[in-house]
């Protein structure tokens, strides 16, 4: 798997397709406990809706929707 499929950027553009009119922006930055990760939220304003959605960085350093399994 190459490493830039699962950039934050990556995913940024896959998911919420950001454009000058509507760009995303870093809503929230957390530390997962225990040093398992971090998530970042990022939210665009589409027409007339905001989309939000969080990425978690997993210990591989690759970028996921999902958050890293613990234990």
């Amino acid at each position: 798997m190459r490493r830039t499929a699962n950039s934050l950027h990556a995913l940024v553009e896959k998911w919420l397709s950001p454009t000058n009119a509507s760009p995303a922006r870093v809503a929230c930055f957390r530390h997962l406990a225990n040093h398992k990760g971090c998530v970042v939220c990022v939210e665009s304003t589409q027409t007339t809706r905001r989309l939000s959605i969080a990425f978690f960085r997993h210990r591989n350093g690759a970028w996921y929707v999902f958050p890293p399994i613990t234990g």
